[in-house]
């Protein structure tokens, strides 16, 4: 299916004007849902104020779900981990050990204040860095995320390999994107993924196709990628901590 995201420009994206490089963090430790949405929120109005920079936030969590502004309670098909209710859109979701989680905060009045566009930036984003393992990654203009076909499981299958829910206070972006690298699969059978019940969608990721990539080639990957969608980044390569 023809996705008209596909068509929208997204060179305006390429730098706030007037504004520094954004900076680039990653956490070493799996960070507390709470703490991650306290952090963020704190960021996105200073960000507003013009007190603090642009923040791309690379970490991963403990094994839990998130329920967004569409979440419905029949969705939870078990309750196997902790379920924290999410102020981004979409609808339930899986996070945990394996799993890049990349929370983004742009100040999108400066940038372009569009988001749609925005939306579709972040999927070219998690196609590029796709690209960088050749895996070819797709929009559909049904499902939100980035989807791989997976014509070895049948007929019209595919599997999402990626899951994106934004959120914007005062035109400034949190919440984000997470790209599954190695998580446990199963761990999504608790849920109906983003409301996704058509058995001929499932969810994958890059060690389930078969290529066995580290978390630090991730995120390269999205740092080469990020730049070319988004703009200049600032060095800070890690943390200990959040």
């Amino acid at each position: 299916m023809v996705n008209d995201r596909q068509s929208l420009d997204l060179t305006t994206f390429a730098q706030a004007k007037g504004g520094g490089e954004v900076e680039w963090r990653i956490s070493a430790s799996p960070v507390p849902y709470p703490e991650a949405v306290a952090e963020m929120e704190a960021r996105a109005a200073a960000i507003a104020e013009g007190a603090a920079a642009e923040l791309v936030w690379l970490l991963e969590h403990p094994p839990l779900y998130t329920s967004g502004t569409s979440g419905r309670q029949d969705d939870l098909l078990e309750p196997r981990f902790p379920l924290f209710t999410a102020g981004r859109g979409g609808q339930l979701t899986y996070h945990g050990p394996g799993q890049r989680v990349a929370y983004v905060m742009l100040d999108l009045k400066r940038r372009r204040p569009d988001v749609r566009a925005y939306v579709a930036g972040l999927e070219e984003w998690i196609i590029r860095t796709l690209d960088a393992f050749n895996v070819r990654g797709e929009r559909r203009e049904d499902r939100v995320g980035v989807w791989v076909r997976r014509p070895d499981k049948g007929v019209g299958h595919e599997d999402k390999i990626a899951a994106i829910g934004v959120r914007l206070r005062r035109w400034v972006s949190f919440h984000g994107i997470a790209i599954n690298v190695e998580p446990n699969l199963s761990h999504f059978s608790a849920i109906v993924p983003c409301g996704v019940v058509d058995p001929r969608y499932g969810v994958t990721s890059l060690v389930d196709l078969g290529l066995p990539v580290t978390m630090e080639d991730v995120d390269l990957a999205l740092r080469r990628a990020f730049e070319e969608v988004f703009g200049a980044t600032s060095a800070r390569l890690a943390e200990l901590s959040a």
